[in-house]
């Protein structure tokens, strides 16, 4: 079982709210998120109710304001705990093209830079058949973030991604 505490204010003041479980409307519970401490488990925070807006991959740790998660603003408004993987594989397959098309490649692991390792910053579709991953807008872990779980990505907004370029991507291991 995971659990986060959410603060309103940086450096874990405020009022705060202790969060179990997904949930898809956190807004009744506080305004603002300025800081957040992940306990155990890895979550995945939205910042629209319903799982929708920019999202944010947080493994264990403290997070004393929103910047250190590279977020956008402290608006936080629904929240997913990452169900833990226990097979330790992990194995994601991308296409230049919508619907699988054009060239691909598999990874098992992390990718710095897309355009280096696949020779385009574009990734129009995604097959995830192992383990759980972030895609970053940017190379080096860098800009906005994707939560990728198992499953097929026939275009890149079945991922919530609003264009195809794509910087990196990582596996998701911290739990």
């Amino acid at each position: 079982m995971g659990k986060i505490v959410f603060f309103e204010d940086r450096n874990f003041q405020g009022r705060h709210y202790e969060c179990s479980s997904d949930c898809a409307d956190l807004h009744s519970y506080f305004s603002r998120c300025n800081s957040a401490r992940v306990e155990s488990g890895c979550w995945v925070l939205y910042e629209r109710p319903n799982y929708m807006g920019y999202q944010y991959v947080l493994p264990r740790g403290e997070y004393p304001d929103y910047q250190r998660w590279m977020g956008y603003s402290d608006s936080i408004r629904s929240c997913r705990m990452i169900p833990h993987d226990s097979s330790g594989s992990y194995r994601m397959k991308i296409y230049e093209r919508p619907d699988f098309g054009g060239q691909s490649m598999e990874f098992s692991d992390d990718c710095e830079s897309v355009q280096e390792r696949f020779h385009s910053r574009d990734i129009h579709s995604c097959n995830v058949m192992d383990g759980y991953w972030t895609m970053y807008e940017y190379p080096n872990y860098k800009g906005r973030q994707y939560f990728m779980r198992p499953g097929e990505y026939r275009k890149f907004s079945d991922w919530g991604a609003t264009c195809a370029t794509t910087g990196s991507f990582r596996r998701i291991t911290d739990f």
